[in-house]
């Protein structure tokens, strides 16, 4: 196949980024005919369709693999430029990661300031469920995600940061008034806080600690923040899984009890990021690797 136009590349990815052909067309500063014929003829030369035509637009399977060498091309682009002194001064540079609310709570954010900050770097953080980032590194959305997958999105290297422990905890109250008697009992019959629909982990401790007979109750809370689950738990709405770097000052304060401390719960977490010769990346890689280094459990 002859090789791929990058104006074309480029305007695909505009399109997807801006969700219609007539915004991408203002950004590039061309008319939507041209944009609706670079894409037509990009879609052509490889032979497939690589947009669904919604609104807002959406790459297919295929365009999801040119969208990503589109923001690969423009990284490196990037880093060329900077280590030519070509870059405008005081230009930063974007960089782009998935995370889940948990770790973005905890212990993240503290990752990124170890970067250097000679390196003038931007973060765009995407938040989202451990597994569900990879998903985000395969459409090209993001450049790194901290995932549970240990399983590698083609294109990228996967390393193992650590475990993040979670506590099966409530409020001393709740508990003494829900979780009295064996807990294999009690336990799936009492509210339940947990973070979104997809949220299954509460279930899956109970459906060990079961056996696989049920799930978590389905008298649960919905709490979308990991900083408002942990203290929705605390106040007594229903029991959670919380992790151990939240649970530490409330238990200290009297406010949650663990009421299973032998059935702690721990989750692995893999920093994937494209294979790129890239200094930006690979700094963002060292700084969150030596915080996971300490924050997390080996």
């Amino acid at each position: 196949m002859e090789d791929l136009p990058l104006d074309q590349v480029r305007t695909l990815l505009a399109v997807v980024d801006e969700g219609t052909f007539d915004a991408a067309a203002a950004a590039l500063h061309v008319t939507p005919s041209a944009v609706s014929q670079r894409v037509k003829a990009l879609e052509q030369r490889t032979g497939r369709v690589l947009l669904l035509r919604t609104r807002p637009v959406r790459p297919t399977e295929s365009g999801e693999v040119l969208v990503r060498l589109a923001r690969q091309v423009a990284r490196l682009e990037r880093d060329a430029y900077a280590e030519l002194g070509l870059s405008p001064a005081g230009e930063a540079t974007r960089v782009s990661v998935a995370v889940n609310a948990d770790s973005l709570a905890t212990w993240f954010l503290g990752a990124l300031t170890r970067v250097p900050a000679a390196l003038r770097l931007c973060f765009e953080l995407h938040r989202e469920d451990e597994s569900h980032t990879a998903a985000l590194l395969r459409e090209g959305v993001v450049m790194a995600a901290v995932t549970s997958s240990p399983d590698a999105v083609p294109g990228c290297s996967v390393r193992l940061l650590g475990r993040m422990r979670y506590l099966p905890a409530a409020g001393p109250e709740f508990a003494a008034r829900y979780l009295t008697g064996p807990l294999e009992e009690t336990l799936p019959r009492a509210p339940v806080v947990t973070f979104d629909r997809r949220d299954d982990f509460q279930d899956a401790f109970v459906r060990r600690l079961t056996r696989g007979r049920t799930g978590a109750s389905t008298g649960r809370h919905l709490v979308p923040t990991s900083e408002g689950f942990a203290e929705a738990v605390a106040a007594g709405l229903g029991w959670g899984m919380v992790p151990e770097a939240q649970a530490g000052p409330l238990l200290r304060a009297g406010r949650l009890t663990v009421f299973a401390p032998d059935r702690a719960a721990d989750a692995p977490l893999y920093w994937q990021q494209w294979k790129l010769d890239s200094p930006a990346l690979a700094a963002v890689a060292e700084a969150v690797a030596a915080t996971a280094a300490t924050a997390l459990r080996s």
